[in-house]
C-alpha cells in the first residue's frame, strides 16, 4: 500500500512539473515546444488543459485555444474563466461574450473579466449592462474595472458618480479614479483628487509622477518626486524616463548614478535613454558593466545598433542573445527591412517558431515595400491572427506596385475597416491615376458613415484639381470647414492646389491668406497656380514676395517661376533667376528646370539657345524635353533643329505616334512632301501605337467619361455625325483655316 501511494505521489508530481513545464513555455512564447509536452504527456488532468489553453491565448493563437477547450474533459470554472481571459487577450469580445452566455455557473471573476472585456474595447454601454446585472453588488473587482473603463474614456462624471456609490472601496478603487485622470492628462484634477485620497500607497504617488511626466511638465515632475516619502525603483525609473525622453540625457545619468539601489529595469531604462538619443557607444558600454541582464536589455541594445545603421553589431548581439526572444528577432528583421536585405530578414523570420502579429506584419511590410507583392501575399495567406495592419499593409504594397485591382480585392477582402484602409486605397487609385476612382471611393467611404480625416480630404481635393472639377471640390470645401480640418496646413495647400488647377486664382488667394503659418509648399502652390493660369507676372511677385518673407525656396519653386515666366514670355528674368537658383541657392537644375526655360526659349523663338541649353545639361534629356524643342521648332519653322530633336526623340520613344505627326507637319509645312511619305512610311514600320483619346467633363456633380472610338457608346454614329455637321459649318464660315480636323 505504501509502495502504491508512493508511485501516485510520484506521478502526480511529474504531472505537476509538466504543467509548470506548459505554462513557462506559454509566458516566454514557445507554443510548439509547449504542444510537445503537452501531447507526449500520458496523464493529463484540468490544470494541463487550462495551463495548453492558456499557453494559445497568450500567444495569440486563439482558435487553437478554441480546438482544445472543446475537446477538454471535465471542464471547471477555472477552464471558462481561462477561455474568457484568452478572449480579453486577443480582443475577442463577441467570443467571451458567447462563452459566458454559456457558463451554468460563475463566479465574481468571470463578471470582472467580461466588464474588463468590454471596458478595454471602448464599449461602456455593453460593461454597464453586465455590470448592473451583478448578483449582490458584485465586489470591489467589478467595480473597478467599471470605474477604470469610464476613466479611461475620460467619462469623469459617470467615473465619480459610480466611485462615491461603492459599498466597499479599496486602494484600488482610489487609484482606478486617479489613473483615469492621470493617464488623459488631467493633471490639475488629479492633483484635487490625490490630495482628497483617504488611503495612498506607493502606485497613487507613482501615477502622479507618471502623469506629469506623459505631460512633459518636468519640473512639477521633480517637485513630485521630491515629496514623495520613500521613492521606490519605478519611482526613479519614471523620473529617468521624463529627462531622457526630453533630451536630457546627462540629468538623466545624474539621476541613475544616485539611485539608491538598482534593479534590471533600472539598466534597461538608462540604456533605452541612450539609444533613443543615438549614443550607442555610451549605451553599449553601460550594458556591459550590467550585473545582470534580461531579454529586454539585448533587445534595447539590438533596437539601438539598428537605429544607427550597424546591423552587423545588432545581428552579432542577437547571435549572443543566450534567450530566444520575438521583439529582439523583430527588431532585426525591421533593420533588414528597412535596409532591403530580405533575404537575410526571411532567414531569421523562418527561425522563428511562433510569430506575434508585429513579426508577421514587419515581413509583410517588407515585401511589400521592396515590391514584392507575390512573397507578401504568400505570408498574408499563411498568416492566421491578421490585424488592420497586415490588411492596410497589402493595399498600400499593391498601390504602390500599380496593382489596384489586387488592392481593392484585399479591401472588399476586409470584414472592418479604419480610415487608414480607406486613405490606402484613395491614395492608391490617386498616385496611380485613376482620379474618378479615387473620387467615388471618397463618396463611397461617406456612406459608410467613416468620418475622414487630413489625408483623406488632401487626396479628394487633389483628384478635383486633376479632373478640373470644381462643383465636387467646393463641396469637399464645405466638408472640410464642417470637420474642423479648414486650418490643417496640409489641407490648405491641396485647396489652393484645387482652386488653382480649376482657374479659381481669387479662391486659391483667399484659401493661402487664411492659412495661419504657411510653408514652402503653400507658396509653391499658389505660384504654381499663377503659372498654370498665365499670371506669369504675379507669379514673380509673389516669388519674391516670398524671398523677402524669409521662405526659402525650393527646387518646387523654381519650376513654378521658370513655367510662369515661359508662359507670359519673361525670357531674360527667367534666365536670371535660373541663375539665381544654381548660384545664390547652390541648387543643382533638375532635367524639370530645364524644360521649362528650354520651353522659355523656345516660345521666344531662341531655338539655338535653347538647342545649346539642351547640348549643355548635366544629364541626359529626356524625351519631355526633346518633345518641347521639337514643338518650338515647329512653331518657329526651323526645319534643321527639328530634325535632330525628332530624331532624338524617336530614339527614346519610338512608338509614340504622337512625334511622327509632328515631324510629319514640319516637313509639311516646309512643302517636304517627299519627307512627310518618307515618315509615314517610319510609322507603319516602328509599328508605333496609338492610344485612344480620352476625356472628362462635369455636368451636375457628376463626373462623365468619353473614350475615342469607344465600341460601349450606344449613340457614336449620332454624336460623329453631328460633329462633323459642326465642322463643316464652321469650315464654311471661315474659322478654321488648315484643311485638318480631328474627324478627318
Amino acid at each position: 500500500m505504501k509502495q502504491r501511494l508512493q508511485s501516485i505521489g510520484e506521478r502526480g508530481g511529474h504531472v505537476f512539473n509538466q504543467n509548470l513545464r506548459i505554462a513557462q513555455l506559454g509566458k516566454l512564447g514557445r507554443v510548439d515546444e509547449a504542444i510537445k509536452v503537452f501531447s507526449e504527456m500520458t496523464q493529463k488532468n484540468t490544470v494541463t488543459y487550462n495551463s495548453m489553453i492558456s499557453a494559445f491565448a497568450r500567444n495569440g493563437r486563439i482558435s487553437d485555444a478554441f480546438q482544445l477547450f472543446e475537446k477538454m474533459p471535465g471542464k471547471n470554472l477555472v477552464s471558462w474563466n481561462t477561455m474568457i481571459a484568452g478572449c480579453l487577450h486577443n480582443d475577442r469580445v463577441d467570443k467571451a461574450r458567447e462563452l459566458f452566455d454559456k457558463m451554468s455557473k460563475r463566479d465574481l471573476f468571470s463578471w470582472s473579466l467580461m466588464i474588463t472585456c468590454y471596458t478595454r474595447n471602448g464599449q461602456l454601454e455593453k460593461a454597464r449592462e453586465v455590470f448592473d446585472l451583478l448578483p449582490n453588488n458584485g465586489d470591489a473587482a467589478c467595480w473597478n474595472a467599471m470605474i477604470t473603463g469610464y476613466a479611461k474614456k475620460g467619462k469623469f462624471d459617470d467615473a465619480k458618480k459610480l466611485f462615491d456609490a461603492m459599498p466597499f472601496k479599496n486602494i484600488v478603487s482610489w487609484n482606478s479614479m486617479l489613473s483615469g485622470y492621470t493617464k488623459n492628462g488631467e493633471m490639475s484634477l488629479a492633483m484635487k483628487f490625490f490630495e482628497k485620497m483617504e488611503e495612498r500607497n506607493m502606485v497613487s504617488w507613482n501615477l502622479m509622477l507618471d502623469g506629469f511626466v506623459a505631460v512633459d511638465d518636468l519640473d512639477s515632475a521633480w517637485k513630485f518626486f521630491k515629496k514623495i516619502p520613500n521613492p521606490n525603483v519605478v519611482s526613479w525609473v519614471t523620473i529617468l524616463c521624463g529627462y531622457a525622453r526630453n533630451g536630457e540625457i546627462s540629468e538623466a545619468k545624474r539621476l541613475f548614478d544616485q539611485m539608491p539601489c538598482r534593479n534590471v529595469v533600472s539598466w534597461n531604462a538608462m540604456i533605452s535613454a541612450y539609444v533613443q538619443s543615438f549614443q550607442i557607444d555610451e549605451a553599449a558600454k553601460l550594458f556591459m558593466e550590467m550585473p545582470e541582464r534580461d531579454p529586454v536589455s539585448w533587445t534595447t541594445m539590438i533596437d539601438g545598433y539598428v537605429r544607427v545603421g550597424k546591423l552587423d553589431k545588432a545581428r552579432e548581439f542577437l547571435d549572443r542573445m543566450p534567450y530566444n526572444n520575438i521583439a529582439a528577432q523583430t527588431a532585426m528583421i525591421s533593420g533588414y527591412v528597412h535596409s532591403k536585405r530580405m533575404d537575410e530578414a526571411s532567414q531569421i523570420f523562418n527561425k522563428i517558431g511562433t510569430r506575434d502579429v508585429v513579426c508577421w506584419n514587419t515581413m509583410i511590410a517588407g515585401y511589400a515595400q521592396c515590391g514584392r507583392m507575390d512573397e507578401a501575399l504568400h505570408l498574408f495567406k499563411r498568416m492566421v491572427n491578421k490585424d488592420m495592419v497586415t490588411w492596410n499593409t497589402m493595399i498600400a504594397g499593391y498601390a504602390q506596385t500599380g496593382k489596384m485591382d489586387n488592392a481593392l480585392t484585399i479591401f472588399e477582402g476586409m470584414g472592418e475597416r479604419n480610415i487608414v484602409s480607406w486613405n490606402s486605397l484613395i491614395a492608391g487609385f490617386l498616385q496611380n491615376g485613376l482620379f474618378l476612382d479615387a473620387l467615388k471611393s471618397f463618396v463611397l467611404m461617406g456612406r459608410e458613415l467613416k468620418k475622414p480625416d487630413h489625408l483623406t480630404f488632401a487626396c479628394g481635393l487633389s483628384a478635383c484639381a486633376h479632373l478640373a472639377a470644381l462643383q465636387v471640390g467646393k463641396q469637399i470645401h464645405h466638408l472640410v470647414i464642417k470637420s474642423g480640418y479648414v486650418n490643417h496646413l496640409f489641407v490648405g495647400n491641396s485647396l489652393i492646389t484645387m482652386y488653382a488647377k480649376c482657374g479659381r486664382i481669387p479662391n486659391a488667394e483667399l484659401v493661402f491668406n487664411d492659412i495661419d503659418q504657411v510653408d514652402v509648399i503653400s507658396w509653391n502652390s499658389l505660384i504654381a497656380g499663377y503659372a498654370f493660369n498665365g499670371y506669369g507676372k504675379e507669379a514673380v511677385k509673389l516669388f519674391e514676395e516670398m524671398v523677402k518673407e524669409g521662405v526659402a525656396p525650393d527646387q518646387i519653386t523654381f519650376i513654378g517661376v521658370f513655367s510662369a515666366c515661359s508662359h507670359v514670355g519673361l525670357v531674360d528674368q527667367g534666365l536670371e533667376l535660373f541663375k539665381c537658383m544654381t548660384e545664390v541657392y547652390a541648387m543643382e537644375p533638375l532635367v524639370e528646370h530645364y524644360a521649362c526655360l528650354v520651353d522659355l526659349l523656345g516660345r521666344a523663338g531662341r531655338l539655338h539657345d535653347a538647342f545649346e541649353m539642351v547640348r549643355g545639361m548635366k544629364m541626359k534629356p529626356n524625351a519631355g524635353i526633346w518633345g518641347t524643342l521639337l514643338g518650338a521648332c515647329r512653331t518657329h519653322g526651323n526645319l534643321e533643329l527639328g530634325k535632330i530633336a525628332a530624331g532624338k526623340l524617336l530614339e527614346l520613344e519610338p512608338r509614340k505616334t504622337s512625334h511622327y505627326a509632328l515631324l510629319s507637319n514640319i516637313h509639311a509645312e516646309a512643302g517636304s512632301w517627299d519627307e512627310v511619305e518618307k515618315v509615314r512610311e517610319l510609322m507603319k514600320g516602328s509599328e508605333a501605337e496609338k492610344q485612344p483619346g480620352f476625356s472628362w467633363i462635369e455636368i451636375r456633380n457628376q463626373i462623365l467619361t468619353f473614350l475615342c472610338d469607344d465600341p460601349l457608346c450606344s449613340r457614336t454614329t449620332e454624336i460623329y455625325t453631328t460633329l462633323k455637321t459642326l465642322a463643316a459649318q464652321t469650315r464654311n464660315s471661315g474659322h478654321i483655316s488648315g484643311t485638318e480636323t480631328l474627324l478627318d
